[in-house]
Formats: C-alpha cells, structure tokens, sequence
C-alpha cells in the first residue's frame, strides 16, 4: 500500500508544490494573452486569417503532443519543462519583432510546441514525485493549486497588459512576455525529478485508493491487483520510439486506462474550445466592449474556485461526478440562452465545475497508469483533446452561422449531459456490479 501523506517530510512536499505553483503562475503571466487578438487586427489580419492562425494552433499540438510525452519519459521531464517557456518566448519575440501573418504563424506553432512539452511531463513528474514522497494522495489537489496558480496568472496578465501597453505599446508587452518565460525556465529548474529503476510488481489498487473521489472502485474481475512484470511499459531502458510504442499499447490493449483518455479528452476538449467564445456570448448580452473584460473576469474567478475545489471533489463518487458533468451542461446551456450579463453567473459557475471535472478526470487517469511511459499516455489524452477542440471549433461555427451564438454554446455544451447520461448508465449495467461510478467504469 502507498504510505500515507502523514509520513512524508513537509519540505520535500512543499518544495514540489512551492516550485510548481510558481511555474504555473509565470508560465501564464504572459501580457500577451489578453491583447494578441487585437494586436493580430491592428496589423492588418482579416477575421478569416485570425481563426486560421487558431487551426495552426491546435494543429501544432496534435503534432507535438505525442511525440514530446515520449521524449519526457526517456529523457527528462523536468528538461521539456524548462524548455516549453524558452520556445514560447521564442514565438512571442517573433510576433512583436516581425509583426506579420507568417511571424504569427511561426509563433503560434512555437507556442504550440511549448504547450506540448508542458502537457504529459508536467503531470507525469508531479505524480510520480508525489508517489516516490508517499504522497500520491495529493495529486488531485496539487494538480487543481497549479491550475488555479495558472489562472492567476492569467488574470494578473489582463490587469497589468493595458497600462503596459498604454507605457510601450506591442514591443513592451512582448518583452515583458518574454520576461515571465525566461523565469518559469529559472523556476523549472528547481522542480525536483527522481527517475524510479522499473519495479517487478506494481500495486495498481493502492494507486487508485488516491483518487477515490473520480469513482475509481476496488479492482472489478477484469482489473487485476497488481500490475504485470516489468515488461516494456516499465523497462527504464527503452528507446524514444519503443517508449513511445508502450504508451501507445498501454492505451490500446488496456481498457481502463483507455476509458480514462477518453473522459480526459471529451471533458477538458469541450469547455476549453468554448472559452474562446465566451467574448461573443458577453457582446451579445447588450454590454459594451469595455464591460467583456469584466464578464470574462467573473468566468475566471469560477475557474480558480473549481481548481481550489479540487479536496472536495475528491470525495465525489460516481453518481456525484455524472452529477457534476450534469453540471456543467445545464450551466453552460442556460447561461448562454439567458442573454443577459446575469447568465456570466450561471457559465462561471459551469466553467468551475468543469475545471474541477477536468482536475479529477486527470487524477482517475494518472492512477490508471502503469510503467515509465506515464507522460506518453497522457500526451496521448492532451493530443485527444487537442483533436476534439478542432472539432468543437469547426462544429461552433456552422452552428453558430445558422443559428447564433448561445445556441451554438448550449448545443455544444449538451456533450457534457450526454457523457453524464452514458457514465450513470454504465454503472447500472449488470455487467459491473460491483463497479462504484461511471467515471470508474470501462
């Protein structure tokens, strides 16, 4: 069994969670966030370039997702981290230096690229840090801090970004960007990264004992106690390809882990693409431009409350996590449909729920995970996602041409009930009994 979190020194915990929240923090203190949009208009782009300037985006992350997972789990995790904030202000120093489509393309692959690096590394090395401290209990809460600490991040980069740019115009902000960048990497470097020696027998029951609180049961008869031997899925010595293979069929031959990517993916893929309309949806209430910042204000204060929510949730069982997919959906619907600025409660309320949905989700898959290809795996889950936002994107906009915005938003965000609908299903069938919620359902 996993030591408890009672046992582990206080200072090697509070190292790891001390340098991963500041991590999150200066990764997303970039001033650009808030402004590349109309720094993208001013310079001449057209509607039309702007959006497909967003497909190179997700695209560049499908592209690298995977392939950079792989290279986390054979080389070093804590070295791709330090990377991602370098190649990012590489793309922001180029936007601001060669303001043009083709710079803002590169950029937006380079940006692409960073988040690639950061997705599956991150949560691989937090969690097995945690696990080598007896700790991995944490996982989920110190997973919702770092998200929340990002959000922080995001919101004290939208305070600063207007006197910024009213200071030094573009080149300003991109320097200061570049800055908050060139110091996650200072950070990065502090994070601590212990690479285990492959265990012969991995307890895979007491890995799920801490996440509990995203449905995860005691092994059913199709879910063995223990983990097989050391095989390719935990050789320390496998290659970048062979490593990569692993990954790959972990997912493939092993249905849990499988149903775990996909709830990843389906959760965090659907809230995600639909926060880049929300500034729409706020135009659309009747406000004026100045009023958006302050409505996107409130979304971002509920995002933070579901990350710090993170403890709670993890008492959730699998009814209560339908329920709170359920949530979601009839949040995000009804705030959209209200047209009123009023319904920005209602979304803040679902974007919450959704980030916390998406903090347990994460948690449910890392306990899936066997073997060293752990960053892998959930690459491959960040890749699903990346796909899934591509078409939530595309979907938005012929809904949304034929019908408007909010019913665009609340058809999108019917996803969210069906998933709920088809985990509360699953755990009546007579097929798992003894199975505790959909989220722990194959």
């Amino acid at each position: 069994m996993i030591p408890t979190a009672s046992r582990v020194p206080d200072p090697a915990v509070r190292r790891l969670t001390t340098t991963l929240y500041g991590y999150a923090f200066l990764s997303d203190l970039v001033l650009l966030y808030p402004l590349y949009v109309v720094f993208f208009a001013d310079t001449g782009l057209t509607v039309g370039q702007i959006a497909s300037l967003f497909v190179i985006w997700s695209a560049a992350g499908v592209l690298f997702e995977v392939p950079s997972g792989a290279w986390a789990d054979v080389l070093s995790r804590r070295l791709l981290l330090c990377l991602a904030p370098l190649v990012a202000a590489a793309g922001f120093a180029l936007w601001v230096l060669v303001p043009s489509y083709p710079a803002f393309a590169v950029g937006f692959l380079l940006w692409g690229a960073g988040g690639a690096l950061v997705s599956g590394a991150l949560e691989a090395l937090v969690w097995t840090e945690l696990d080598r401290l007896g700790a991995v209990g944490r996982y989920a809460r110190v997973l919702g801090r770092a998200r929340t600490a990002g959000v922080l991040g995001v919101v004290v980069s939208g305070v600063l970004a207007g006197p910024v740019l009213a200071v030094g115009g573009y080149p300003a902000v991109g320097a200061a960007s570049v800055l908050a960048c060139l110091l996650a990497t200072t950070v990065a470097t502090r994070l601590p990264e212990h690479r285990a020696p492959a265990a012969a027998r991995v307890p895979v029951a007491a890995s799920a004992m801490a996440v509990r609180s995203v449905g995860a049961a005691p092994p059913g008869p199709d879910e063995p106690d223990t983990a097989p031997p050391a095989n390719a899925d935990n050789d320390c010595d496998l290659g970048w390809w062979d490593t990569l293979r692993a990954g790959v069929s972990q997912v493939r031959t092993h249905p849990p882990v499988r149903a775990a990517v996909l709830l990843v993916a389906v959760v965090a893929a659907d809230w995600g693409a639909l926060d880049e309309y929300t500034p729409l949806l706020a135009l659309d209430t009747g406000v004026g431009a100045q009023a958006v910042p302050l409505l996107l204000l409130l979304l971002w204060a509920g995002v933070t409350v579901g990350g710090l929510l993170a403890p709670v949730g993890e008492r959730l069982g699998g009814r209560g996590y339908a329920a709170l997919l359920g949530l979601v959906g009839v949040a995000l619907a009804g705030g959209a449909l209200l047209r009123h600025p009023a319904g920005f409660v209602l979304l803040a309320v679902a974007f919450g729920a959704a980030q916390l949905a998406t903090v347990l989700a994460d948690a449910r898959l890392q306990a899936r995970i066997t073997g060293t290809s752990r960053a892998t795996v959930t690459s491959l889950a960040g890749m699903a996602t990346d796909v899934l936002i591509i078409v939530t994107y595309a979907g938005y906009g012929l809904l949304a041409t034929a019908a408007g915005n909010a019913v665009a938003f609340a058809l999108t965000a019917g996803a969210y009930l069906v998933v709920a609908l088809v985990l509360l299903t699953r755990r009546r069938s007579p097929a798992h009994p003894s199975r505790s919620a959909g989220a722990a359902d194959d």
